[in-house]
């Protein structure tokens, strides 16, 4: 079963995973801005490459995935209620991350991307587990992955 060590993240990963939270917020904003003026041919969107405004909606899409599927009718038993919810925001980290090595070129940030779907991946099943569910369900679709 689940250790307590395979339950803690390391260090690395937190410093990571809270970069990582931080950074959402902007992605989020940078995104809807993009989404919102893309394709209309101002400065605003001839700013970034295609490249980059596809990464930016890819990123916003999850954020709104994420958002709606953490609102969930609260059972009263904590601990299903808050994995229910924890569920979404460590798939986004997952889906985030398979979206940044479509585009990025820099291995360091390929790395990380790769370390967080397999971390998060692990604590989505340690979640799961711990409340009782055994079977791990399909990923989010993702077309394009080169993972």
């Amino acid at each position: 079963m689940w250790g307590v060590d395979k339950m803690k993240l390391k260090s690395g990963a937190c410093a990571v995973l809270a970069i990582g939270i931080a950074s959402v917020a902007f992605i989020a904003a940078s995104a809807q801005d993009i989404h919102h003026h893309a394709g209309m041919g101002d400065a605003a969107s001839q700013q970034f490459s295609s490249e980059a405004t596809a990464f930016l909606v890819e990123n916003e899409e999850a954020m709104e995935r994420m958002m709606l599927n953490m609102h969930v009718a609260p059972t009263g038993d904590i601990d299903k209620d808050f994995v229910t919810m924890m569920i979404p925001h460590h798939q986004v980290a997952i889906d985030m991350a398979r979206a940044v090595l479509r585009s990025s070129r820099n291995e360091a940030v390929r790395r990380l991307a790769q370390e967080i779907i397999v971390t998060q991946e692990d604590e989505i099943r340690a979640m799961r587990l711990a409340i009782g569910i055994h079977a791990m369900p399909a990923a989010s679709p993702v077309s394009g992955t080169t993972d």
